[in-house]
């Protein structure tokens, strides 16, 4: 079983803002394979499939950014799901729209979806997609830069990023992280 979480926001109004990049994910994968998300118990949207002959889930916490370990930590309890097969993905200041950058450890570098993460599961090493957004122009603040949508210069360069961040989900349920992280991180 590989489970992944994308990270974001519930809401009409946060859909297509830059820190919704790990729902956007998300939804393309599920698109892509006929997997359809529902209301769960678990404080978030699941979807799950086969892919490659594994069990594939996929979480969309329902907590806003900053609970999002809530809805990891309930999940991992009834699964009894591990974490080294969970693979978050999320938006990410310090890489530049257009492109991701995986690792499999870190601190929250600020993120408060990930310090939500590293807070309920008692660790920083868990593997993770960063979907780069860039850092906001001088005189603007993170918080409206990642609470605002993409520009449309942006958002051309969307569909690639959401591409490989998929290609990346499929191709680590073949391999390691490391292996993942080899063949994606450019």
């Amino acid at each position: 079983m590989k489970w992944f979480v994308g990270l974001g926001n519930p809401g009409r109004e946060y859909k297509d803002t830059r820190h919704n990049a790990g729902f956007m994910a998300l939804d393309r994968f599920a698109e892509e394979r006929g997997f359809v998300f529902k209301e769960s118990k678990l404080k978030g949207w699941l979807a799950e499939g086969q892919v490659q002959g594994q069990k594939v889930y996929l979480l969309k916490p329902s907590t806003y950014m900053n609970l999002s370990g809530e809805s990891v930590h309930a999940f991992r309890q009834f699964y009894k799901a591990r974490l080294e097969d969970m693979v978050v993905l999320y938006d990410d200041l310090d890489t530049e729209v257009g492109r991701m950058r995986l690792r499999y450890q870190g601190s929250a570098g600020g993120h408060n979806g990930i310090k939500s993460i590293i807070q309920h599961t008692g660790t920083q090493t868990f593997n993770r997609i960063r979907i780069g957004i860039s850092r906001p122009q001088p005189g603007r603040t993170v918080v409206d830069y990642v609470l605002g949508e993409f520009s449309k210069e942006e958002r051309k360069l969307l569909p690639e990023v959401l591409d490989q961040a998929c290609e990346a989900m499929l191709y680590s349920l073949d391999h390691t992280f490391e292996q993942t992280m080899a063949r994606f991180n450019k």
